[in-house]
């Protein structure tokens, strides 16, 4: 598999993140369960589990997602920021995409959580972007990817939800592929605060 420039992604998902408003921590994101805060601290974590993933190393800890918006300490502006860098340069390396890896408690072939940790990224972007009312272009290559991910996903037979994105929202063919990824994973183009 080649390599997949997350560049673009994370360069515009940090921009997000130091364009966060204290006062808009507590507000509402398209993710029904999560606050700005809590969507922060989600994208915290995935930057690290997916950067670790991609460096074979493993996750500290047990593994389980935990996502908790009252764990942003002082200066977690910069540190996501770095963190989300740390990733971009991660998935830089051909070594990364090689046999499997860990994505959190899950082993999967390394190309599949490099599509997978792109997909948290521009997704968790857009949410953010629109949670806060910021200008979002995470790049054209990056939303692709995502969206030929997201639509290929197939969810487990039973899968609660409709799989790991719960229930698609139909967007109309002829919308930006950004609407059509939001709308493929479960989000309304259309969604504000």
């Amino acid at each position: 598999m080649d390599t997949i420039d997350f560049r673009p992604a994370t360069a515009a998902v940090a921009a997000l993140v130091r364009g966060v408003r204290d006062d808009q921590l507590a507000d509402p994101t398209p993710c029904p369960a999560y606050t700005v805060a809590d969507l922060l601290d989600h994208l915290n974590g995935l930057s690290l589990a997916f950067t670790l993933s991609a460096r074979k190393e493993p996750l500290p800890g047990d593994g389980a997602p935990d996502v908790d918006g009252s764990r942003l300490a002082e200066g977690w502006r910069e540190e996501l920021s770095g963190r989300l860098h740390a990733l971009a340069e991660a998935w830089r390396d051909p070594a990364a995409y090689d046999g499997t890896t860990q994505a959190g408690p899950f082993e999967m072939p390394a190309g599949i959580a490099a599509l997978v940790a792109l997909d948290e990224v521009v997704v968790h972007g857009w949410d953010l972007a629109r949670a806060t009312g910021q200008p979002y272009a995470p790049g054209v290559e990056a939303v692709l990817a995502s969206l030929a991910f997201a639509e290929g996903f197939e969810a487990p037979a039973g899968a609660a939800g409709g799989g790991p994105f719960g229930p698609p929202v139909p967007v109309p063919p002829g919308a930006p592929a950004l609407d059509r990824l939001a709308g493929a994973t479960g989000r309304d183009p259309a969604w504000t605060p």
